[in-house]
Formats: C-alpha cells, sequence, structure tokens
C-alpha cells in the first residue's frame, strides 16, 4: 500500500509528545505504541530546536518503519524532509501547505489542525491529506484553547468527501470517548491517555478495537 492507502487504513493517531514521555523514554514508549499495532506516529515536542528534532526523529524513523507505521513531524517540514519522514503536521499558523508540499513533495502526508468547521474545508480545500478536528475538550496538550465540543463531527465529516481522513482530538481518553464515537467520529487522535497509561501497548489495542481498526 502507499502511504495514502495506508492512512485511511488507520482510525486511530498517536502522538509521543515531549510533554509527556521524557526524552529518554523516547524510544521505549515510541515502542510499546508501536506493539499496540499503531498505524501512524507523530513526534510532537514543542519548544525543541528543530536541530534537537531532527536527532530524535532519527531514532524513531527506523523503528516506525519495523514496525509498519507512518511517521509524521510535527510542525517542521524541513525535518521531515530531512530524515525521511512520511510526512508533517502543520498548525493553522505553520505557514501555507502549498510550501510544504513543494518541499517534500506530492507523496508526503501532510495535516493540518483544525478548529472550526470552516478551518475543517479549508484545510480540505488547501489539498491537507487529513485534519486533526479539536480540541474537543479541554487538553492539557492545549493550554488555553477553547474546547469546541462534540456538535459539529457530523457535520464536519458530512461536508468532505466520505474518505477523507477526519482525526478527532482533544481530551480524548477512556471516559469520553464514547460521547465522541456517539457524536459521528470514526478516527481520533488520543495523547496522554495512551502515554501515561500503565499499560499502553493494551490500551492502544483496545482502542482501535473501538474504533474498527484492528
Amino acid at each position: 500500500m502507499n502511504r495514502m492507502e495506508r492512512l485511511n487504513a488507520c482510525r486511530l493517531y498517536g502522538i509521543v509528545d515531549l510533554g509527556y514521555t521524557p526524552e529518554d523514554q523516547l524510544i521505549p514508549v515510541s515502542k510499546k505504541l508501536l506493539e499496540g499495532g499503531l498505524g501512524i506516529l507523530q513526534l510532537r515536542a514543542k519548544n525543541h530546536a528543530p536541530e534537537h528534532i531532527e536527532r530524535m526523529g532519527r531514532q524513531l524513523a527506523p523503528l516506525c518503519r519495523e514496525y509498519g507505521c507512518l511517521f509524521i513531524i510535527n510542525d517542521y517540514p524541513e525535518v521531515a524532509r530531512s530524515i525521511g519522514a512520511d510526512g508533517v503536521h502543520l498548525g493553522q499558523e505553520d505557514g501555507k501547505l502549498e510550501a510544504a508540499r513543494s518541499l517534500l513533495g506530492p507523496d508526503a502526508l501532510i495535516g493540518r489542525s483544525t478548529h472550526s468547521p470552516e478551518q475543517a474545508l479549508g484545510g480540505f480545500r488547501e489539498g491537507a491529506d487529513y485534519i486533526g478536528f479539536g480540541p474537543l475538550f479541554p487538553t492539557g496538550t492545549k493550554p488555553g484553547r477553547q474546547a469546541i465540543g462534540l456538535e459539529h463531527i457530523a457535520g464536519v465529516q458530512a461536508q468532505l468527501p466520505e474518505d477523507f481522513p477526519v482525526f478527532c482530538i482533544g481530551g480524548i481518553n477512556e471516559a469520553t470517548l464514547p460521547a465522541v464515537l456517539d457524536a459521528g467520529a470514526t478516527r481520533a487522535v488520543i495523547v496522554s491517555w495512551l502515554l501515561t497509561h500503565p499499560d499502553i501497548t493494551g490500551t492502544v489495542e483496545a482502542v482501535r478495537r473501538r474504533l474498527g481498526e484492528a
């Protein structure tokens, strides 16, 4: 399968976030995520220099390849290109998507964070391969950003092609996942619930089953 086909098969999107995972645990924690069958993993290291992120990415990229997992770099297209990552994820303030596409080429995966139905449609129209939609609930990964709730999920998915991946994000955990699914979500990004769980691998497997991926 090509990258887009592999992305379309993913229902759970994992992020190894240095806000939760100490750098010396980056590889062990990532390996636990991958052993659960995770299909896509992003490295997010806010407040770290690109050179530092590149060094960490060079450790993670071969591990993801070993497990057949797509590897995404947050924020920095040039780092993604340098280490041969599968793609990059861009926030609303991270520049034009076409610039990242020009740098990475047509086969790279480029995602965009979106926080409203208008931004979701905009992400699709500008050529994103997938979007993150949220935060649905208050979350420690995005302090200060207002939660958008669940009421727009079904409408956002209805205004986009059926096969366009919309990954809901923000405060999704064991308690909130049922409501997220009831609201119409089919894909989810989960961060703190996975990274802080005593059984990371088992939780990845269980969530993948809940989402219909496994």
